[in-house]
């Protein structure tokens, strides 16, 4: 009788330790690339294709959202990567004496 009992605790310890290790989503975060006078079309453009992976003809399409419309949203990434995509356009954007600008925000 007191093995049916300890199968019967295992179990239940089983299933709790089951429920508690479920993953939960992780938030996540967009990289939202900002207008300026200043920085050449071809360089958001070069940016948009290298960072952000996108074709050509998407990364176009992109760069006139930006002109037009003052941001646009390059990639939607958890926390981690989103930052780390921000620095790198910064770093890239400084080191070409292009005051292109982006910002991380929660989706």
């Amino acid at each position: 009788m007191s093995r049916v009992s300890k199968k019967t605790t295992q179990t239940l310890d089983q299933e709790q330790v089951n429920v508690k290790t479920r993953a939960k989503t992780p938030s996540m975060y967009k990289v939202v690339i900002l207008n300026d006078d200043f920085t050449p079309m071809d360089f958001v453009v070069s940016v948009l294709i290298s960072l952000f992976n996108k074709g050509e003809v998407e990364a176009k399409e992109l760069m006139l959202k930006i002109h037009r419309q003052g941001s646009a949203v390059a990639g939607v990434y958890t926390f981690e990567i989103a930052e780390t995509k921000a620095a790198m356009l910064m770093e890239l954007s400084k080191r070409s004496q292009h005051p292109l600008r982006c910002r991380v925000e929660k989706e």
